[in-house]
């Protein structure tokens, strides 16, 4: 998928599994927060905020498989 809003694309890092989205459209996030929580190689791990600012979409819905390189949210 490809996100037509402008701001700082935050990226799967790893081929995996939305577990969990820790965040809402909206949301104020500061630098190293967690967004979301990305199954891969049956371990758990957290997808942190490359950035400050605010939650402007959400890409990926639980459950959703990922490659490397999709975009899951775009914050602005």
């Amino acid at each position: 998928p490809t996100a037509a809003v402008a701001g700082e694309e935050v990226v799967a890092p790893m081929p995996g599994k939305v577990l969990q989205l820790k965040v809402s459209e909206g949301d104020s996030v500061k630098e190293g927060d967690t967004l979301l929580i990305l199954e891969a190689m049956k371990m758990e791990n957290e997808i942190i905020a490359n950035a400050s600012g605010s939650i402007k979409k959400i890409i990926a819905a639980v459950n959703d498989m990922v490659d490397t390189g999709d975009v899951l949210m775009v914050i602005g």
